[in-house]
């Protein structure tokens, strides 16, 4: 017999030996030998002074839990299988080959970056000496955005797809069984590469094909159907399906989507800032202590909103104790973004600040970009950035309060932020439909989190990619209504938005494309 049953544990208790096995007993009146528990989920309760570690358990009777996993990954030998082409090698690229391998689908990849490894070499670039490569950043090459930039798998997306299975292919492929129980799970950036890496040797190992340095810059059609796919050295490549995932930051293929005159809409979105805490001011917020946290504890984070003149202001994928890294893509802009370790144990805290943006309603002077509104929308304050930033990857900053009252910063807080800070009147540079919300919604954040609102704090613009603000439609066969054979997927087509839920919707991509092939 099976039993689930719901345990809090006080912070001072936490961690003491047998201490489950003991309350649970205890809650259903049987000895202890007669039971066997399973973790199924762990949070922290830190809403009031006293922390409690929130448990699901399932209690197994006079009985032992199976230690096999329901999942099942079996990847078939697809090295002479018809082919599928996938453009872009992210979480929605990856997920649609792997899922390529299992129904016995030839998985061809085309990414227009390089591998995990000679990544770094440009990302170092970025951080010291301002160079941006346009192929190879913080959102190009191989895992995509989130590889160098913390993965966090926190999903609300759980009607589209199986959650659980996501979770238990990157066990599979070496992440650790915690992310299987945290209620918030996270890997890290300094862990991710490494499963990347094995992701790639299972799609290689079973016969598929992975291309780095493989950019594509035209599709060739005939009779509104993707015949070939021409790559920046003219190779042109015959193609059948083509799963398009390649992300929210791949501008190039939008604006070649549109100049094609392929269907596209444009999408709402958000843009604002980055704002970076100390840690250990989040901390005695968040955990109500006044010195060092419990080290029980991990880095405190949090999630905040507030409604401001019509247009939602909130925080959007909070770091805590983690890094704010430069995000561009293209030389002559500075785009900001955030990430943690695994240990979460830098000095700072930082969460992007960001304000909704209505394409319908709020951008009446981009009109004449059509679709594609947003995204000049995007490049403006990118740019906008890069030159009050003094013209590099140096990124415009201001003192939280200072943001507020709208004075410059004298001076400016330490940061995480490797390229380096200036001070910068971002209160009159941003446009007043971000500026004036973030500084109302700043007043009302303070409000909830008592210290929040401090001088200790930066802001650091912009952040500008919290997805993609261009939709490339499909029908209810996930395949483009105009163009057959191209099927736009994750977050790049604007059907996810993060790791979990752009790896979903690589899989029902995968299954759709293989209809009829």
């Amino acid at each position: 017999m099976v039993k689930q049953i719901q345990l809090r544990i006080p912070l001072e208790e936490e961690g003491k030996p047998h201490l489950l096995q003991k309350k649970a007993a205890a809650y259903l009146g049987l000895p202890e030998n007669e039971i066997t528990l399973k973790v199924l989920r762990k949070s922290i309760d830190a809403r009031k002074p006293t922390i409690y570690f929130t448990y699901k358990i399932a209690v197994f009777i006079a009985e032992k839990p199976s230690e096999a996993t329901e999942y099942v990954f079996d990847y078939k030998d697809v090295s002479k299988a018809k082919p599928v082409h996938i453009v872009g090698f992210g979480p929605a690229g990856m997920w649609a080959a792997l899922r390529c391998l299992e129904l016995g689908y030839k998985p061809v990849i085309l990414e227009r970056g390089k591998n995990v490894q000679d990544r770094r070499r440009d990302l170092k670039a970025i951080n010291q000496d301002h160079i941006v490569h346009e192929d190879s950043n913080y959102c190009f090459g191989e895992g995509g955005a989130g590889t160098y930039s913390d993965g966090k798998l926190y999903t609300r997306s759980l009607k589209r797809g199986d959650v659980r299975k996501i979770f238990e292919s990157l066990v599979h492929h070496g992440a650790t069984e915690q992310i299987l129980i945290d209620a918030h799970p996270h890997i890290g950036t300094n862990k991710l590469p490494k499963i990347v890496q094995h992701i790639r040797e299972t799609i290689l190992k079973h016969g598929g094909e992975i291309h780095f340095e493989s950019r594509v810059v035209n599709f060739v059609l005939k009779d509104n159907t993707l015949v070939a796919l021409q790559l920046l050295n003219q190779t042109e490549i015959p193609v059948q399906r083509v799963i398009l995932a390649t992300g929210h930051s791949a501008r190039d293929i939008f604006c070649l989507l549109h100049q094609k005159n392929i269907a596209l809409q444009a999408k709402s979105f958000a843009m604002g800032v980055r704002v970076e805490h100390p840690q250990h001011i989040i901390d005695a917020i968040q955990y109500h202590c006044s010195g060092a946290r419990d080290t029980k504890l991990p880095a405190a984070a949090y999630s905040l909103v507030e409604q401001v003149n019509g247009r939602g202001v909130y925080s959007f994928c909070m770091c805590p104790g983690g890094f704010i890294v430069p995000a561009a893509t293209a030389p002559g802009e500075v785009v900001v973004n955030g990430m943690s370790p695994s240990k979460r144990n830098n000095l700072y805290a930082n969460s992007g600040i960001v304000v909704a943006i209505d394409v319908a309603q709020d951008l009446p002077k981009y009109e004449k970009f059509g679709a594609l509104k947003g995204l000049e929308y995007q490049k403006d304050l990118e740019r906008l950035a890069f030159t009050s930033g003094g013209r590099s990857q140096v990124a415009p900053a201001q003192r939280l309060t200072d943001f507020v009252e709208g004075k410059l910063s004298p001076d400016l807080n330490p940061t995480s932020y490797q390229p380096g800070l200036l001070s910068a009147p971002l209160h009159s540079l941003l446009p007043k439909l971000i500026g004036s919300r973030l500084r109302t919604g700043f007043i009302g954040f303070g409000k909830k989190m008592k210290g929040y609102y401090t001088a200790e704090a930066n802001i650091v613009g912009v952040e500008s990619r919290t997805s993609s603000p261009v939709t490339i439609p499909r029908n209810e066969n996930l395949e483009h209504p105009q163009i057959k054979g191209l099927f736009p997927c994750g977050e790049g087509g604007g059907y996810a938005g993060g790791i979990v839920s752009a790896a979903m919707d690589g899989e029902r991509c995968a299954e759709a494309a293989m209809v009829g092939l």
